[in-house]
């Protein structure tokens, strides 16, 4: 049962790890933006570790950002009414003492706590494929388990994205390709660190694999149907949506940027060489006008379905995500990605707007019975 009264302001904790060096852990300055639109809002805002966060206590230690002394400040708050959730790392959410304490929020009787974990990449396809109106907007992917059924499917698509089921920012990413035509068949493009690649061909199935698992030494990947985009000087990219719930609720676009690919390079994640550009720029060459301002549209809605269709399928409250579609040549769209902590999008008017729908959400969220 929720003890707020219509007009109160719910208290909000946004919630990490400890870290024995820096106090916690986590962006810095995503948090100061955080406490800093909390504050203008008037919410009672800090954050606070799993390590603190003590559920039978009446009040907590969290920190608060001190503009003047430019530093985090240690101090006493009032039990949360809501938690959001931005551990940063699948791996400190995975400890079992912090998955106890994710657990025990979400059991707990008042207490509101939203995005609880990561999202696994197969997971996220399998609840995409269970939903009529979001199974089309996913490439073909399977799990990677042995040499037969990767290469029946390379034969099949020509071209096959590896990737980590728990990966983060590009990290791991692998591009297979097959041409008969060839004299080695079979290239593995590996993207390396500093913008150069690892390309490796032979002609012999054996070999490539063997060279595919030393790649993924003991970490589970899926295989995925390569999807022919649409280019931008000969550049692929992918669109990149951030869908929240608002102040009311329900699923809403925060906003649509682009992510251009670097020279060279096979995924377009910044940390790998990808820039940050704007829609239309790079729809319109190949569109025009018109039919770009409709695939946007058809962007958006597609976004709003694969978001509800996650919530569903994980079964436990979200409030915000973001996710990675593409576009092919032949305008259809695509999904690749969908991320529960989403990183800051470096559009102003964005970044803006999705700072106070966290609290608009939180706030929405504390007046709801659990």
């Amino acid at each position: 049962m929720s003890h707020l009264l219509a007009d109160q302001k719910p208290v909000i904790a946004i919630l990490t790890v400890h870290d024995k060096e820096k106090q916690f852990r986590g962006n810095r300055a995503n948090f100061r933006d955080l406490v800093k639109t909390g504050r203008e809002l008037e919410f009672p805002v800090y954050i606070l570790t799993t390590k603190d966060l003590k559920l039978s206590a009446k009040k907590v230690q969290g920190y608060s950002y001190s503009p003047e002394e430019k530093a985090w400040k240690k101090q006493w708050f009032p039990l949360p009414h809501v938690i959001y959730n931005r551990i940063p790392l699948r791996e400190d959410e995975n400890k079992p003492q912090v998955k106890r304490k994710i657990d025990e929020c979400i059991k707990h009787h008042s207490i509101q706590l939203f995005n609880p974990y990561f999202f696994n990449k197969w997971r996220l396809f399998d609840w995409l494929k269970k939903n009529r109106s979001t199974r089309s907007l996913v490439p073909d992917t399977k799990r990677m388990r042995s040499p037969r059924t990767l290469f029946t499917m390379l034969r099949q698509y020509r071209s096959l994205y590896l990737k980590p089921e728990s990966g983060k920012a590009g990290k791991g990413i692998m591009l297979l390709r097959y041409n008969p035509d060839s004299p080695k068949p079979y290239q593995l493009t590996i993207q390396g660190t500093r913008k150069k690649n690892v390309i490796y061909a032979t002609d012999n199935v054996a070999t490539m694999w063997r060279r595919i698992r030393a790649e993924t030494v003991r970490v589970p990947y899926i295989m995925q149907q390569g999807i022919p985009l649409t280019s931008y000087m000969d550049r692929h990219f992918d669109l990149r949506l951030l869908v929240q719930k608002t102040g009311k609720g329900v699923w809403s676009i925060t906003g649509v940027g682009a992510r251009l690919a670097g020279p060279h390079r096979i995924t377009t994640h910044v940390p790998q060489g990808g820039s940050v550009e704007d829609p239309d720029k790079l729809l319109t060459p190949t569109f025009g006008s018109d039919m770009t301002t409709f695939l946007i549209n058809r962007l958006k809605s597609s976004a709003l379905l694969i978001a509800k269709q996650v919530e569903r399928g994980c079964g436990h409250t979200l409030g915000e995500m973001s996710m990675d579609l593409g576009i092919d040549t032949e305008g259809k769209i695509w999904f690749f990605e969908a991320n529960a902590k989403p990183m800051k999008f470096d559009e102003t008017h964005i970044r803006r707007k999705s700072l106070e729908r966290v609290f608009q959400f939180s706030n929405y969220l504390a007046h709801q019975d659990k």
